[in-house]
């Protein structure tokens, strides 16, 4: 079908081209949206243009290639680039994100795509409105190329296998995993399928990809972007947003996606604590006397020695670019405190949002769900688990969010006062302390860091690449801050990528 579409779209491209004004070659590998706007500006390519290219190649490639990691493709999408290219026309102004082709997860209500968060049980349902991350970057003239593969329900953090598209491998190595649940986005985005992507993050989901697959993820404060429209895995621990190439492109959309929403009430605690203009943040010495605590109660885990070394160097290269690292061994009832943060709110979540969505959906609830069958072997029993635990109740406290839980209160202010007790201005820690595991070696899938501290506590934590491990696997290093201080994450990821450049796109991709 996509080929099809793309002969017929090929057909009318090239008759559309045959106008005086000439158009370049446009090379898309590792394209940032500074890239893409300046070509734009200067005339070197078409909106459609671009967005062809990156169909054409996701149809030669995700297949054949063995990473699959898109189950839909917005066949819409041509259509929508020749207005923004009329609208150029018109007009001589760029919207914020002109033309940016953009990759969604499949759990991202999007009008008129399908979207299932990875169950078959949802197949065929087709939001007719967008969710707020997705409308408000549509608005500023983001593309959506498709709907990317995802974990099912967003269960696992280590694999991302659906029941509505069967499993996304590692475009560095496809004998691996890309963790989960968002392994779609972060392996489209790699290869390089779409310039930038969107991904959510219960536990790891937006950061243990992006570390699998060399790319920078924020897991924003909780309360600082809608989750609006995202089909929920916990409402109360769920995060939706950036997964790039670059700390530049994350922090270009992050601006876009902040604000209060009136039907996301988490974000009410944000107004006040979110700003306009991100990108002045992004500077090269942004690590000069900045105090960097290193969470050695993290990295001193059990470890991969590839990975613990890329650690040293990665803290090595901050030193060099100004930085004082302060190493923190232990933290006061650390473990007490990490512990029973989890609620099964899934049940509760999933039922709510299917009844707000009515008869737009195949199935009610979770029980209909379960009766429909057909999901992927490794979440029965997750799925049974959360069918006997309804209420928002665990253990005879109330879940709640990080701003109203004394458990999730506490557990942040203990962070907060080593942090503030020693002046950091971050913590850093490897976001997996292995590589990716291999496709299938369930006992591969350990060291995740991400699922620790910033999904209970609400505080921000992103990740960059750090370097490469055995046969080109990718690893990450994680910054986590205070809640709203995005800003001085972004300064120091921003001048820690600068220093060392890490990320590469995937060999045998076109690039």
């Amino acid at each position: 079908m996509i080929r099809f579409f793309l002969l017929i779209a090929q057909l009318i491209f090239l008759i559309a081209s045959c106008t005086p004004q000439e158009t370049k070659e446009i090379d898309v590998i590792e394209m940032s949206i500074a890239d893409l706007e300046k070509a734009l500006k200067e005339g070197d390519c078409s909106c459609e243009q671009v967005v062809f290219i990156y169909l054409d190649r996701i149809d030669k490639l995700d297949k054949s290639s063995g990473v699959n990691s898109m189950v839909v493709i917005n066949e819409e999408s041509l259509a929508q680039a020749r207005l923004l290219d009329l609208e150029f026309k018109e007009t001589g102004k760029l919207r914020k994100l002109h033309c940016l082709p953009l990759i969604v997860k499949d759990n991202y209500k999007t009008k008129g795509l399908q979207t299932t968060g990875g169950s078959i049980a949802l197949k065929g349902y087709l939001p007719i409105t967008d969710a707020w991350q997705v409308r408000k970057l549509k608005e500023a003239g983001a593309i959506v190329l498709g709907k990317s593969n995802m974990a099912e329900w967003a269960f696992s953090a280590k694999v991302t296998i659906s029941s509505i598209a069967g499993e996304t491998h590692n475009p560095y190595n496809t004998g691996h995993t890309t963790a989960g649940s968002s392994g779609g986005t972060a392996a489209a985005v790699a290869a390089n399928f779409g310039l930038t992507g969107l991904g959510s993050d219960t536990g790891n989901s937006i950061r243990g990809p992006s570390s699998h697959n060399a790319l920078v993820g924020f897991r924003t404060t909780l309360g600082l972007i809608s989750r609006e429209g995202i089909i929920p895995l916990a409402n109360r621990n769920d995060v939706g947003g950036p997964m790039t190439k670059t700390v530049a492109d994350a922090t270009k959309m992050l601006e876009v996606l902040v604000g209060v929403d009136k039907n996301d009430p988490m974000t009410k605690y944000s107004e006040g604590n979110f700003k306009t203009n991100y990108q002045q943040y992004l500077q090269k010495d942004g690590l000069v006397e900045a105090r960097i605590g290193v969470l050695r109660v993290l990295s001193d885990r059990e470890h991969d020695d590839q990975v613990n070394n890329l650690f040293e160097q990665a803290l090595a290269d901050m030193k060099k670019a100004g930085a004082t690292l302060i190493e923190i061994k232990s933290i006061n009832d650390f473990d007490t405190l990490s512990a029973n943060q989890w609620c099964p709110m899934f049940q509760y979540d999933l039922n709510n949002f299917l009844a707000k969505e009515g008869d737009l959906v195949p199935v009610k609830n979770l029980e209909e769900v379960i009766a429909f069958g057909g999901y992927s072997d490794y979440i029965e029993r997750t799925l049974n688990y959360f069918l006997e635990h309804l209420s928002p109740y665990e253990e005879g406290r109330v879940c709640g969010d990080p701003y109203t839980d004394p458990h999730r209160i506490e557990y942040r202010e203990t962070i907060r006062n080593v942090m503030d007790s020693l002046q950091l201005d971050a913590l850093v820690y490897p976001s997996w302390n292995f590589p990716p595991a291999n496709i299938g070696n369930f006992e591969g899938y350990k060291g995740d860091n991400s699922q620790v501290i910033a999904p209970h506590t609400g505080q921000p934590a992103f990740t960059v690449p750090m370097g490469y491990t055995y046969n080109n696997l990718p690893a990450g290093l994680q910054f986590i801050g205070r809640m709203f201080d995005e800003p001085m994450l972004i300064k120091l990821s921003y001048a820690y990528e600068q220093a060392t450049h890490h990320r590469k796109p995937p060999t045998g991709f076109g690039n």
